[in-house]
């Protein structure tokens, strides 16, 4: 089994809090030796709870443990000039300085970025900051809760509405960070994109990333909904926000008050899988084996897919069904061997019990020597042949290697070429400067969100993708589909517009496929199988997200593409993973989100259900993860000239981001429980969604200090308010937050919450609007600043918006149309480049082809 992590060697200073945390951490299990700066008193994470034995110590901060395992600690003091001299010793034997400090701190103090660089050019600095360094918001305050508002995830987060439509629930934001675990995992496989340009270049960057435009582009179907139709989705209780709201539910209890998704899913035979199933128990009564069958026309994306009464009647037996049943004993396996997308809503210490994740090393306990324990973390996101995940030391203790830091050690393998040169007559990407790939190919078998998000990004950075699809099984092309009339329409439109049927203009397909190449051909005909060996000797990475076996049956597992071409770099992508106990088994995002319990984790307190995810949110950071994973082998590759098999699962990017939870469970015995919109962890009162004028309009409020409690109550002119007893600090307003949120709604429900949020930001109070797609495109002044949609053609769906790479790259910067400058490919429309001009078929060859049924 490999040992070497794929940034063994690879040196980063880090200067940051929970902004930036995670993508440390990500670098950190990647091999990197991450050496966390921390200020005098220690890094403000580490009185962020929970604590180990609810004794707050910053020594104890479970919080701090999670996200800075593998690290080591230095304290510097940095306005002192000696400090100052050891920061700079540490930046000069450093290969990325990742911080998030406030705008303009580290310039007061001669370290900033330009300096830096100017002195040590091929030093890449990340920096995270709230909302970027420049622009009309760039000075305004945040949290975790005020990204996801006015990022637009709380607005497909959340509870069904109440008969007549009207929404009685505020939205919810997703618990725990997930805005630093989005814009951390995007940060983080730039990092190594920059590397990698770094390595065959010599030439370092900077990197920036504005957490509020990388959140505002990861909610899936609702902004290209808004982009292509004018039209908005309405949120629902644990599953997909959609244009309209679905008659039945896609969670169902079970007798003893847990909860199992149970989806009927969109393949044609379903409901009688399901009959078969209810008539092994006995429980099929009333029950047509060929009412509620799924339409046919098309692959929709998982929950945008038509919705019929028929489908009501399957889902009441369902429900019954499931009802008969303890939590323990619903069968939900045999569901899924019956080809269902059934799966438990587990709580996350769940999954550090099983057998599956045990055995693919997912979760590892880690000693904690000064305590006399070992602690159960999750540690991986993927297996691999050539590289492992480092599980690393528990977080440091402050100030623990002071003594070692300074010292840097001999790399066995090169950080950057012998040969490393500036780019000489590369192409040039429509931003003027040349990309971070160079000759990169890809076989791109992916499909859905969460494998094909994920070569669209090497794809933004330059490398050829052929995008592999097959007419019986095409990809998911029918979501947000462009409008009849096309862009002129829509550049008229003052209400909704009905969508075309053609899968050629799929506006979702669009956005997650753009400068790829797209080819049509059936790998299972012995000629199309000829063919996909031929490619796979020229691309440097095949790619795929089918269920695990798939390419094996094909004949092109890894040891038949390694007899092929030794260095292929392999990256599959599945729910839950190749190698384990669970095999085949259907996952999509929902279910992914169910199994690593996301969805258990969010929504109101108990007994209230859990609302879970409005979207696929492991189908986005799935993709995210997948693009890591072959970036980071890439750059191994590079180093070493070895290829590999990454073995990725949407599932365990879950169990990293619920990692705290775990850790809870693993030190205190305590099972997560769920908290609505408050924040228990960083104390914070008020701290929730709040009504604003108008119809499903709210204002996302956070105050965790005194001083911008006192700072609301001028804006409001309740200056009484502050003086209340059980108002007076932050201890009293936690004690009180019924009464406290009572007040707060009564002030905002009557104001218009972007004149609200103006004015408290103003005053120095974090607050942001719960923004729809409509506000993020239309209203929001920041993210036009940042230019956060790039306008690129498609061959039939024409000229539209597509959401940018939000990581701003100084010297080679991504271009989301990729080195075709085109939109998502038309079913086949690269056959003549791929067959002709790549294979050097004749016209006629690539005619026979077709008429046999190959391509």
């Amino acid at each position: 089994m490999a040992t070497r992590g794929a940034l063994t060697g690879i040196r980063v200073i880090e200067l940051a809090d929970e902004q930036a945390e995670y993508c440390g951490l990500t670098l950190a299990g990647l091999g990197a030796d991450v050496i966390k700066v921390e200020p005098p008193g220690g890094s403000p994470t580490r009185r962020i709870g929970p604590f180990y034995q609810d004794r707050e110590d910053p020594e104890g901060s479970l919080f701090f443990w999670q996200y800075n395992r593998g690290k080591r600690s230095i304290v510097l003091d940095l306005h002192q000039p000696g400090d100052r001299q050891r920061f700079h010793a540490l930046v000069a034997g450093a290969d990325v300085l990742l911080e998030s400090t406030p705008r303009g701190e580290l310039d007061g103090l001669g370290l900033g970025a330009d300096a830096l660089m100017k002195e040590f050019p091929a030093l890449i600095v990340a920096r995270v900051s709230p909302f970027g360094d420049s622009g009309p918001w760039a000075d305004f305050k945040a949290s975790d809760l005020i990204h996801l508002a006015l990022g637009g995830v709380m607005m497909n987060c959340g509870y069904d509405p109440a008969p007549g439509g009207a929404y009685d629930l505020p939205p919810i934001a997703p618990q725990m960070w997930h805005a630093y675990h989005v814009a951390g995992e995007q940060l983080a496989f730039t990092i190594i994109a920059a590397l990698l340009y770094r390595f065959r270049t010599g030439m370092g960057q900077k990197l920036s990333c504005a957490v509020h435009e990388a959140v505002a582009k990861s909610t899936e179907v609702d902004l290209m909904t808004w982009v292509m139709r004018r039209s908005l989705v309405q949120r629902q209780t644990c599953r997909h926000a959609r244009e309209g709201v679905t008659p039945h539910p896609s969670i169902v209890h079970t007798k003893d008050g847990r909860w199992v998704m149970a989806n009927l899913g969109t393949r044609p035979g379903e409901t009688k899988q399901l009959v078969a199933l209810l008539e092994k128990y006995g429980m099929d009564a009333g029950l047509d084996p060929d009412s509620g069958a799924a339409p046919t026309s098309g692959r929709y994306v998982p929950g945008t897919g038509p919705s019929t009464a028929k489908r009501d009647l399957p889902m009441e037996a369902v429900q019954r069904f499931v009802r008969a049943f303890t939590y323990e004993n619903v069968p939900w396996r045999e569901a899924q061997e019956a080809g269902m997308l059934w799966a438990p809503l587990r709580k996350p210490h769940e999954n550090a019990l099983d057998p599956h994740w045990l055995k693919r090393q997912s979760c590892t306990d880690v000693e904690h020597p000064e305590l006399g324990r070992s602690f159960r973390y999750a540690t991986s996101k993927w297996l691999a042949t050539g590289t492992s995940w480092s599980v690393g030391r528990r977080a440091p203790l402050l100030n623990e290697d002071a003594a070692t830091v300074m010292r840097v050690g001999e790399r066995d393998l090169p950080t950057i070429a012998p040969a490393a040169r500036p780019p000489v007559n590369e192409q040039l990407s429509p931003r003027g400067k040349p990309f971070p790939l160079s000759g990169i190919r890809i076989l791109d078998f992916t499909w859905f969100l969460a494998s094909a998000g994920g070569t669209r990004f090497l794809a933004a950075f330059g490398a050829e993708s052929i995008k592999v699809e097959l007419k019986s099984h095409p990809d998911t092309r029918m979501a947000a589909m462009a409008p009849v009339g096309g862009r002129a329409a829509r550049d008229q439109a003052t209400a909704p517009l009905p969508g075309v049927t053609d899968p050629d203009m799929g506006g979702q397909f669009n956005n997650k496929n753009p400068g790829k190449r797209g080819i049509s051909l059936n790998v299972r005909h012995p000629k199309g199988l000829e063919i996909a060996r031929r490619l796979v000797a020229m691309s440097d990475i095949v790619a795929e997200g089918f269920s695990p076996g798939v390419l094996d049956n094909w004949g092109l597992g890894y040891d038949a593409m390694r007899a092929i071409k030794p260095d292929i770099i392999y990256v599959q992508q599945s729910g839950m993973g190749a190698q384990g106990t669970y095999g085949r088994f259907r996952t999509v995002g929902p279910v992914a989100n169910s199994f690593s319990g996301l969805s258990e984790m969010s929504g109101l307190p108990e007994p209230a259900m859990p609302a879970g995810w409005g979207y696929s949110y492991l189908d986005w950071m799935g993709a995210y993860s997948f693009a890591l994973a072959m970036l980071s082998a890439l750059f191994h590759r590079e180093r070493t000239g070895e290829g590999q098999w990454v073995d990725a699962s949407q599932a365990e990017v879950g169990l990293l981001i619920s990692g705290t939870a775990i850790l809870d469970w693993s030190a205190n015995d305590r099972i997560w429980s769920r908290y609505g919109n408050r924040s228990p962890y960083k104390p914070a009162a008020p701290h929730g969604a709040y009504p604003s004028a108008g119809v499903d309009r709210w204002l996302a409020i956070a105050c965790f200090t005194d001083a911008e409690w006192r700072a609301l109550t001028e804006v409001a002119a309740h200056r009484e308010w502050a003086n209340e007893v059980q108002f007076k600090d932050l201890a009293s307003r936690l004690r009180n937050q019924d009464a406290l949120d009572a007040l707060v709604s009564g002030w905002t429900k009557s104001r218009d919450g972007y004149e609200t949020m103006m004015a408290l930001q103003r005053a120095g109070v974090p607050a942001g609007v719960c923004q729809t797609a409509g506000d993020r495109c239309d209203n929001d002044p920041q993210l036009k600043a940042l230019e956060w949609l790039t306008e690129v053609t498609g061959t039939k769906i024409g000229r539209w918006p597509l959401a940018e790479i939000p990581i701003k790259m100084s010297e080679s910067p991504a271009y989301i149309g990729g080195r075709i400058d085109r939109g998502a490919p038309c079913y086949g429309e690269d056959n003549e480049y791929v067959y002709g001009e790549l294979l050097g078929m004749s016209t006629q060859e690539i005619k026979t082809l077709a008429e046999e049924g190959v391509i």
